[in-house]
This record gives structure tokens, C-alpha cells and sequence, in this order.
């Protein structure tokens, strides 16, 4: 007797939701110091080419829908491209940054300034944190990094702030710095058809008591292999449907497919040599207006 053939499973029906986001032309572009093992000021920068690769992810957010803001970039800032450590901004509320490394502090009250001026009730932070870049909202949990940039107390703070459970997940792996660089959320909001939020990690970015804690809030999440996280595959933008990621991410890309997902590939290689990509590029915005 022949074994029976399993029937394909099918994926989900994806729903993409309206997002808006806050980007910075990333003018003044150009790696000078080095605050992260990415960043090698020996090697020369293209800030053109940073321009032209920035404006390619833009326009794909613009024309799928979603809504991009624009915050100016200040000279002798060049990191300030990387809008996601600017903050984290959930029901109308910007939990301002204080970021760890003076080469960058001074960024932080443009974007406490910005986020007045645009309606959203701000609160300016004690303790050390870069935003979303170790914030991430999981449905209506908080998932917040430690090891590198934002600190443990942030995580007491932000959960104060957004009376929301926060989890602690620590990054010890110093390519990936923030969370965001090893972590993506995949469903920005629990949708009727898919269900709750969903993720994708890179298992090795995290301790053990980490992995664990994914495991088991996340038994269904994309586990991303180490060669697509060293091209910060996971630093991507998910709208629930479509997912921005790098073009080198070729086994994260045939995993979203897989699951239902439309990967929109963006090549941010430039931007790269900074230490950051799609994510990096990308604070989203939620409430307020």
C-alpha cells in the first residue's frame, strides 16, 4: 500500500495595514567614528549613493500606501538617517531617546522637538535608551533589548510610560547591537485572519534565557539563519503583508514566502557600512496626527 502524500499546507492570507513612518534624508551621510563593529572610518563612504538607495525605500513605502514623515538632518550628525533610534512612539505617546554614545546625543533633542511639534504627548527619557531600535511592539507586548545601547532600567521606564508588559531579551553578540538588528516583527497588529503577532529572530543574537522566552511566546516565528542576519536581513519593515528586507537575505526571503509574505527587497548596502539598514531607517509612528 502507498503512503498516503500530505497535502500542501497552506499560508496565510496576509492583510497589509497603513502605517506611518518618520525617515531622514540621509544628507550629511559618511562614517567618521566608529560606535559599532559595523562602522570602519578608514573605509571610504558614498554619500550619493547612500542618497539614492535611502530614496529607493521611500518611494516603495510611498507607493504601497504608507505614509512617511520627514524630520531635517542636522551637519555633523550623519547617523541621524537612522531614524528608529530617535524614539518609540506608541497611542500617540514619543518616549524620547538618550543615546549612549556622545556622537550621537545630540540628536536626541531634534527629535524630542519634532515629536512636540507634530501633536504627540512627549515625555523625555532618564534613563539611556535608542528608541526603536531596542523597542519593538509585538501586539500589545513591548519587546525591549539590553547588552549594547538601551539599558535595563529603560525597560522598567517604557513600561511605566506605555502601561504595557515589557520583556527583557538580551542581545550578546555585538554585530547586533540593538535589537532590531537580530529581531523583526512580522505582524504589526494581531489580525483576525493570521492571528497574534508573529516574529522572526536570530537565535544565536540572544542568551539562552532569551532564546527561551521566544521560544515559548513565539513557537511559530521564523528562525533566520546566521548568514541572512549578517546582512541585516532582520533589520526590516513589515506592514503584515509586505516585508522590506535586504536583497542578500535569500533564505529569509524564501521563509516570508513560504509563510505568506511578500518580501519587497531594498538594497541599503550603503547605509550598512553605518551599521544599520531597513529598520535602522524607520520609526514608525503610531497615533497622534
Amino acid at each position: 500500500m502507498s503512503e498516503a502524500i500530505a497535502a500542501p499546507v497552506e499560508a496565510p492570507l496576509r492583510t497589509a495595514h497603513k502605517r506611518r513612518y518618520l525617515m531622514c534624508v540621509p544628507s550629511h551621510f559618511t562614517v567618521s567614528y566608529s560606535i559599532n563593529p559595523w562602522m570602519e572610518p578608514s573605509r571610504p563612504t558614498d554619500t550619493a549613493r547612500a542618497l539614492a538607495q535611502w530614496q529607493t525605500l521611500y518611494d516603495a513605502y510611498r507607493d504601497l500606501g504608507h505614509e512617511v514623515e520627514l524630520i531635517d538632518p542636522l551637519p555633523g550628525f550623519p547617523d541621524m538617517v537612522y531614524t528608529a533610534n530617535g524614539g518609540f512612539v506608541v497611542d500617540g505617546i514619543a518616549y524620547g531617546p538618550s543615546f549612549r554614545y556622545v556622537e550621537r546625543q545630540g540628536e536626541a533633542p531634534a527629535f524630542i522637538d519634532w515629536f512636540r511639534a507634530n501633536g504627540f504627548e512627549t515625555v523625555v527619557p532618564e534613563e539611556v535608551n535608542e528608541g526603536e531600535g531596542d523597542f519593538l511592539l509585538a501586539g500589545d507586548v513591548i519587546l525591549a533589548g539590553t547588552g549594547f545601547r538601551s539599558t535595563g532600567d529603560s525597560h522598567a521606564e517604557v513600561a511605566r510610560v506605555f502601561g504595557r508588559e515589557v520583556v527583557s531579551l538580551d542581545l550578546v553578540d555585538p554585530r547586533f547591537y540593538h535589537l532590531d538588528t537580530a529581531l523583526s516583527v512580522l505582524d504589526p497588529v494581531e489580525d483576525a485572519t493570521t492571528g497574534p503577532a508573529n516574529i522572526a529572530y536570530l537565535p544565536g543574537a540572544f542568551d539562552e534565557r532569551s532564546r527561551a522566552i521566544l521560544a515559548e511566546r513565539f513557537p511559530d516565528a521564523i528562525r533566520v539563519s546566521d548568514e541572512d542576519g549578517a546582512v541585516f536581513g532582520l533589520n526590516s519593515a513589515s506592514d503584515g503583508y509586505n516585508v522590506f528586507i535586504s536583497p542578500r537575505a535569500k533564505g529569509f526571503e524564501a521563509q516570508l514566502r513560504e509563510r505568506g509574505y511578500n518580501p519587497v527587497l531594498v538594497d541599503l548596502s550603503e547605509l550598512l557600512l553605518g551599521g544599520g539598514g531597513i529598520k535602522c531607517c524607520t520609526l514608525e509612528l503610531r497615533g497622534a496626527k
